[in-house]
């Protein structure tokens, strides 16, 4: 909240930020929704921010140290979110009864903690609904479990992407998918020993590169050469080659150019929104780019 005063002057710079998630949503905790709390979509880009990793919680378990893992499916936090979070409480219904599977409320304290490190060490896999990533250190706790993380998402942005590929340790999920009853849980079931090993040993591999230096308050080791904090300088630096392309074509354009505005909308333009619908849907429809097609947008429609 420091930073609002100051917001305009650091918005050209290289952000680093752990989503993109938010930026559109009025802060939770503004007075009164002001909407000079709103963080503008003009702020981010994926073209010149850099998305990082949060710090884990738990502590690392090497592949020497794996151990049987009776579940199939963990998650452990709240069902109900106070931004969001529809797809977690779906998920959290449809899984509840399932067997192999624990769904825990979570608590911020030393018996929770301890509860996670049990559950993410006995489990194949970790539940990771929309929303949830990579805005929180679940993901990431998950990698340093050896968990197998499920993530569930239809559009999502993750750190180091183009250095790593999550595809090679992790499971992508479409909400829809998600949604329907038993398809989540048989899919998990279907997946071979051979591929779940697979998929930890990658986890084992890309360990390194979410963890700073002291990310865990037990650690005697140093960080990692080649981790996290290593990977965002490199990533900075492949954004600026990106930015002085923009910038030098800005530069180029004549005088009177009309260039039209790119959509990046995920909502459809295929129907004007009827403006009676507009107070019904979620700014989660939109990922907030300028859109040319403001009159087919129920948030740009008067």
């Amino acid at each position: 909240m420091v930073m609002w005063h100051v917001r305009a002057e650091i918005a050209p710079a290289i952000l680093l930020v752990v989503d993109f998630g938010g930026w559109y949503k009025l802060d939770s905790k503004s007075a009164g929704g002001n909407s000079s709390h709103m963080i503008q979509h003009t702020q981010v880009s994926l073209l010149k921010d850099v998305i990082v990793p949060y710090t884990h919680l738990l502590p690392t378990l090497h592949l020497s140290e794996n151990m049987d893992r009776p579940t199939l499916l963990y998650f452990k936090g709240a069902k109900h979110r106070h931004r969001g979070g529809l797809v977690r409480e779906k998920l959290w219904d449809l899984m509840l009864n399932e067997p192999d599977v624990v769904m825990e409320e979570g608590f911020p304290n030393a018996t929770g903690r301890e509860q996670s490190i049990k559950g993410m060490r006995t489990s194949e896999f970790c539940l990771h609904p929309a929303g949830d990533t990579p805005s929180s250190c679940r993901l990431f706790d998950a990698v340093a479990s050896l968990c197998i993380p499920v993530i569930v998402s239809d559009d999502i942005e993750l750190p180091f992407e183009g250095m790593i590929d999550y595809t090679e340790f992790s499971i992508f999920v479409s909400v829809g998918n998600a949604m329907r009853p038993k398809w989540l849980t048989d899919y998990l079931r279907n997946i071979s020993k051979q591929q779940k090993d697979e998929f930890r040993r990658n986890l084992a591999g890309v360990q390194h590169i979410f963890e700073y230096e002291n990310s865990h308050e037990s650690s005697k080791v140093s960080a990692p050469e080649d981790g996290a904090v290593n990977h965002i300088w490199k990533k900075t630096h492949q954004k600026l080659s990106m930015i002085q392309e923009a910038v030098t074509r800005e530069k180029r354009k004549p005088e009177g150019a009309s260039i039209p505005l790119r959509c990046h909308c995920t909502w459809p333009p295929l129907l004007v929104v009827n403006p009676s619908r507009k107070a019904q849907m979620t700014a989660s429809c939109c990922m907030g780019l300028v859109c040319s097609l403001k009159t087919y947008c129920p948030f740009e429609m008067n």
